[in-house]
């Protein structure tokens, strides 16, 4: 892995390229430092996504096959580093979520930040429609959170407390207000925050300007099809700004890093 720009200078010169990061494999405490969370802040939510050339997010429903060996390093770090994780329904089911498992090369540094041993996992939903028999729900190392709104189909939201996973009530409709999803997970001590998607989730949460970061993989392959990009959802009346924070490159991905100006 190259690097090509400074892991933390966000002003950096775009002509500037560095030799400290010859090729050669990082360590996962490495990648680590390089991803770690900004200190200070009362919440952070970073989005982890990857996209081919042509722009598409997925192919055939899945992210896996736009992906990499070194993406996935990268994504266990960011897991590795957050409190919780917050994915949408849809991703769910289509990805076949599991719980978050611990590490034990990540586990020193989460104790160091008074992180338990894994991140908890918050599943996204308005309707929901989820299998709870599944051990992403019955049995997680940190218990599962769904996050749905007031005007969610109450019998279901009983059932789910019926069966032992914790309910948290984002927004008076039935839709989740992505504004108060991140606050309650913040409230609840889940200031590191990560999404994985999907799109939906993703556009959502960008246009309710509480994405603070996006880490890219642009993915050297082409789809073509009519696959989602990474954030599908309302419009902004104007772009948001990010900033270029770092840039990876192994075996023509990039992996990207960039924060709202």
């Amino acid at each position: 892995m190259r690097q090509l720009f400074p892991v933390t200078d966000m002003t950096a010169s775009k002509t500037q390229v560095s030799d400290a990061g010859a090729d050669r494999e990082w360590s996962l405490d490495e990648l680590a430092d390089a991803y770690a969370y900004p200190e200070g802040e009362e919440r952070w939510l970073r989005a982890n996504m990857v996209s081919s050339l042509d722009g598409a997010g997925q192919h055939e429903g899945r992210s896996q096959p736009l992906s990499s060996d070194t993406d996935m390093r990268i994504f266990g770090t960011l897991r590795g580093l957050a409190d919780v994780v917050v994915v949408g329904a849809e991703t769910v089911r289509l990805e076949g979520y599991r719980p978050a498992r611990a590490r034990e090369v990540f586990a020193a540094r989460r104790a160091a930040a008074g992180q338990g041993p894994a991140p908890a996992i918050a599943v996204v939903t308005a309707s929901l429609d989820l299998d709870l028999a599944l051990p992403l729900y019955t049995s997680p190392l940190v218990p599962t959170l769904i996050v749905t709104g007031a005007g969610a189909p109450a019998d279901r939201i009983a059932a789910a407390r019926a069966a032992g996973v914790e309910v948290l009530l984002a927004g008076d409709g039935a839709a989740v207000d992505p504004a108060r999803a991140v606050a309650l997970l913040a409230e609840r001590g889940l200031r590191r925050q990560l999404t994985e998607g999907g799109p939906r989730l993703l556009g959502q949460f960008t246009a309710a300007g509480v994405l603070d970061e996006l880490c890219l993989t642009v993915s050297p392959t082409m789809t073509a099809g009519d696959a989602q990009r990474i954030a599908h959802g309302p419009s902004l009346a104007l772009p948001t700004r990010f900033g270029l924070a770092s840039l990876l490159e192994q075996d023509g991905f990039l992996f990207s890093r960039y924060r709202r100006i």
